[in-house]
């Protein structure tokens, strides 16, 4: 059996962006020995002899980064696996990939691997011809090429973990039949017994993950899953990210699953709290909540905005960490300052003395926080900050102009103008005017956005 944790917790570097530093991935380890978890993959999308040109071995300089790599997850305990990613175009059939899958690892195994996964997420889900006369789905065509290859990596390395990614690799994509009818029925049932598989809930981002859903899916997959936490992942959106909690899940849910792994934030120094959390999730006995955990990784966080000029305070923190809470939310502090802003652009401020007065606190220290962004030391934190920090202080900004402009006599309804935020140069762009035409309504779908045609 294995030598790694029966529980995986940590980290999986799968994004689809620029890969992390050496010196970056040496702190994680190092914050991951400090707070226990036991767990780091190797699988960023963009690097090419992972995904796109999976067949071409590692060059002489690349095999020595990634030596370093499983070198310092060594040094500081924590599990290294390896991961590939096939599926783009892989022939299961071929006996030339399924050479060519081993000639892969065995070159990683020799630089110190010794724990491995498959990756067949986000490809097409059909099959070539000449596999469709060896197999009759998917689900058993990627089963028969991993056992094998499973097994070829038992002989070489006995004590070896080997995960596996699927095709459906969430509620909705399995009802959709995504991969094909029964594919994870034909999966469990096909799969090696010791093989975990990976599964991100409901949806690819899941709001909440419950204990009766994984417990059904592990009766279908015969198997307890592993979860493959994308919360707190932004590369489908690069505009934000996000630094709240881990939640949504109940601590109990820790007895259905083969582990946790967080699938995080592109940039690396914005997944502090994220981590720190999980980790708390993971370790901490009694009820969860999320929020205090928040705060309190906050607090650790706040060295790290140590700048060179005025100080940026735990409550400015607090209001500027809510506004980049998670998907499905912001936090508290941020919530308050939109319901202040909704309100005041919808009724005389003037009218509202005590709103106005929390608006423009509240608007004025965000804005002010913001600025002092660009004064930290830690240089890195900031330029995966500036983009982000830099169009919230627009938006304030505007926003600003706009309701105390409401409060001026006889200018309640007038448009509100700014010689800072001009046509085309702010909110501009072809994306920008892509996004004008439709509106998503509050049940997912898309309506056409009504058109002013400009004669």
């Amino acid at each position: 059996m294995s030598n790694e944790p029966a529980f995986l917790s940590g980290v999986i570097e799968g994004f689809y962006g620029p890969p992390w530093s050496h010196a970056e991935r040496v702190v994680l380890f190092q914050w991951m020995q400090d707070w226990g978890l036991n767990t780091y993959m190797y699988a960023p999308k963009d690097d090419l002899k992972h995904r796109a040109q999976w067949r071409e071995l590692y060059s002489e300089t690349e095999s020595s980064e990634l030596q370093a790599i499983i070198r310092a997850t060594d040094q500081h305990q924590i599990g290294f696996f390896y991961a590939l990613s096939p599926g783009l175009d892989i022939t299961y059939s071929a006996t030339a990939d399924q050479d060519q899958l081993k000639q892969k690892l065995a070159q990683v195994m020799a630089l110190g691997a010794r724990n491995f996964c498959l990756l067949f997420d986000d490809i097409p889900d059909q099959m070539h011809p000449a596999d469709v006369r060896c197999w009759d789905s998917l689900a058993a065509a990627q089963a028969a090429v991993t056992n094998d290859l499973y097994r070829w990596v038992r002989e070489h390395q006995p004590a070896a973990r080997f995960l596996f990614c699927p095709t459906p690799y969430c509620g909705r994509m399995a009802r959709s039949e995504h991969g094909g009818k029964d594919y994870l029925s034909i999966l469990g049932r096909e799969l090696h017994q010791e093989i975990d598989v990976f599964w991100t809930g409901q949806e690819i981002i899941s709001r909440e993950i419950t204990v009766p859903q994984t417990r059904d899916l592990a009766q279908l997959m015969q198997r307890k899953p592993l979860l493959w936490e994308n919360l707190h992942a932004n590369d489908y959106d690069g505009r934000r990210f996000f630094c709240g909690p881990y939640s949504g899940r109940p601590r109990e849910i820790l007895q259905e699953l083969g582990g946790v792994l967080c699938n995080p934030n592109c940039e690396f120094p914005l997944n502090f709290v994220p981590w720190r959390t999980l980790a708390r999730f993971v370790h901490e006995q009694g009820a969860w909540e999320p929020h205090q955990a928040y705060l309190e990784a906050l607090r650790e966080w706040l060295p790290h905005f140590a700048t060179v000029g005025a100080p940026i305070t735990f409550d400015d923190l607090v209001l500027f960490g809510d506004s980049f809470y998670l998907p499905y939310e912001e936090g508290p502090e941020a919530e308050t300052l939109f319901a202040l802003t909704q309100e005041l652009l919808t009724v005389d401020p003037a009218s509202r003395p005590e709103a106005l007065a929390q608006f423009r606190e509240r608007t004025a220290r965000l804005k002010a926080c913001c600025a002092r962004m660009a004064e930290l030391r830690h240089r890195p934190l900031f330029h995966a900050l500036y983009r982000r920090t830099w169009e919230l202080r627009e938006e304030l900004d505007l926003l600003q102009r706009c309701v105390e402009q409401r409060t001026l006599p006889g200018r309640l309804n007038e448009p509100c103008r700014s010689d800072f935020h001009l046509p085309h140069t702010y909110r501009g762009g072809l994306v920008a005017r892509l996004q004008k035409l439709l509106v998503q309504e509050a049940d997912g779908s898309f309506t056409v956005a009504p058109v002013t045609i400009q004669k």
